[in-house]
């Protein structure tokens, strides 16, 4: 509910009270860019702000930015800066706070920011609350990189000169949201207190925020249901919790808050290890697998089945490229053409599988794939990890399958190119770590990224699309979403295209 809303219907905002709620899993550091993993971000978007947000409709919408324009070559980004922001150390924030954000920090310590800030061609401040960014060459997703979750601003006097990664400010971050950190004793909790000076007058309306470290995903729940925290977000509830936490008359779950990141999970295959380089047997696997199984047996309609590797929430998704369906025979006749024949067992092939580390429902859905692959003559040998050894491994390529899922960020460019193009075959995790490789996907991917016209890159994107969907690089299974569920006292939870990664200056408690 907005704020205009909540007045509306006689809901006067209040101010006052702890929002407690839940962070899982406990992040390394809560400095966005150098950790860019979700729980860092959740965290993090309460303490720091990008120059836009954006609406559930990835509207660009002022945050640190009061206003901008863009010039009609589309070459050069004006941003009028508010004039009023502080730093929580009381430092005011400046044009010169913002370049060196762009240009140096996030270029330095965040690979995604990187590839996309290396497209301007100069940065400069003509006074203290102007930055004008001209571009080598028009990029239409421009904007959308300028969220907070993509380029925090940070202030440029605790960082500059130093390693970025290790400079005291990594630890006690300062930014210029609504809330300052506090206090964090790890394993326990993070504590946030409203920062006084933040540039909306009265606002924010809560003292503080607390995030419970809760390991255990029942005790999550039952947190939830106790009334020890008011609020679960992201990954939080397993998804197989939800019903009976919907049924709750105390709760609201809502499943909006999503759009910007269209997070699309997939298993992930190694295509140097033999047979997942043969596109039948890829085929042949996705073929084998029920995704409505997936979507209304373990994720409970929280999400839907993948049709390619662009979600249909993200912009440029062609609905008419669309893997092929549910068909064990068919499977089993790719397999055959592979010249994939089953043994006295049965068995055609044993592939081993890299169990993603973040929950139950994922436990759940690697032991779904090994009985429906089992089923047409494959063997999945599960391998169990921790969250840190898991990215350590698929950055390495120490692995045959797993599971994956990546934010898309509103744009192909952003979020969906960086899979599947040659130029990106890293030891990096999020990268091409398959090592899929197709000239003319890296050409199309090219096109659209440099299309000067939305028409030009819808166009490249369907060709693309169509292409990846026969050639299945990635074994795409589910645009996710995940709940937020909280008290029914908590008040303007999710309202952006953002949801819980938004800034928290709008939200209150009712009595």
């Amino acid at each position: 509910m907005r704020v205009e809303d909540a007045l509306a219907q006689g809901i006067q905002p209040r101010r006052g009270g702890t929002l407690t709620t839940i962070l899982q899993p406990e992040p390394p550091v809560l400095q966005i860019g150098v950790n860019n993993q979700g729980p860092t971000l959740i965290a993090a978007g309460k303490i720091f702000q990008g120059l836009v947000k954006f609406s559930p409709t990835l509207e660009p919408l002022p945050e640190l930015a009061e206003s901008w324009t863009i010039s009609p070559d589309a070459l050069t980004y004006t941003f009028k800066l508010r004039n009023n922001v502080k730093f929580h150390d009381g430092t005011p924030m400046t044009a010169d706070d913002v370049i060196f954000s762009i240009m140096k920090f996030h270029m330095e310590v965040a690979p995604r920011a990187r590839a996309i800030f290396q497209r301007i061609d100069k940065a400069e401040a003509p006074d203290p609350h102007t930055v004008v960014l001209t571009l080598k060459a028009p990029f239409e997703p421009f904007l959308l990189m300028f969220d907070v979750t993509a380029c925090a601003i940070v202030p440029k006097h605790l960082f500059d000169g130093q390693d970025y990664r290790t400079a005291p400010a990594v630890q006690r971050p300062i930014g210029t949201g609504p809330f300052r950190f506090a206090e964090w004793q790890r394993g326990n909790f993070i504590r946030l207190e409203r920062f006084a000076d933040y540039w909306k007058p009265g606002q924010p309306y809560l003292d503080a925020i607390i995030y419970r470290i809760v390991p255990d995903s029942q005790s999550r729940r039952l947190a939830l249901e106790t009334g020890q925290v008011l609020m679960t977000a992201a990954g939080d509830i397993e998804p197989f919790d939800t019903p009976a936490l919907r049924a709750r008359p105390n709760l609201e779950v809502l499943t909006t808050g999503w759009e910007y990141f269209s997070p699309l999970s997939w298993i992930e295959t190694n295509h140097r290890v033999a047979p997942l380089g043969d596109v039948r047997v890829r085929q042949a696997i996705s073929r084998a697998i029920d995704r409505n199984f997936i979507a209304q047996r373990l994720w409970f309609n929280i999400g839907k089945p993948a049709t390619n590797p662009v979600a249909s929430t993200t912009k440029f998704h062609d609905p008419s490229a669309r893997i092929a369906g549910f068909d064990p025979r068919a499977a089993m006749q790719l397999l055959d053409a592979a010249g994939l024949r089953p043994n006295a067992q049965g068995v055609r092939a044993t592939i081993k599988h890299l169990v993603l580390p973040y929950g139950e429902v994922w436990t759940r859905l690697a032991e779904y794939l090994r009985q429906s692959l089992r089923q047409v003559g494959i063997q999945l040998e599960l391998e169990s990890t921790d969250a840190g050894s898991w990215a350590r491994r698929i950055g390495a390529w120490e692995y045959e399958t797993s599971i994956n899922f990546v934010y898309q960020f509103g744009d192909p460019t952003l979020g969906v190119e960086r899979t599947y193009v040659s130029s990106n075959i890293q030891r990096v995790t999020f990268t091409n770590t398959g090592g899929y490789s197709n000239p003319r996907v890296d050409q199309l991917f090219a096109a659209a990224r440099d299309g000067q016209t939305a028409e030009q890159r819808r166009v490249a994107f369907s060709e693309v699309q169509k292409i990846l969907v026969e050639e299945v690089p990635q074994i795409w299974l589910m645009e996710m979403a995940f709940p937020t569920i909280h008290d029914k006292r908590v008040q303007n939870a999710v309202r952006l295209g953002t949801g819980v990664h938004a800034s928290y200056d709008d939200v209150f408690l009712t009595a």
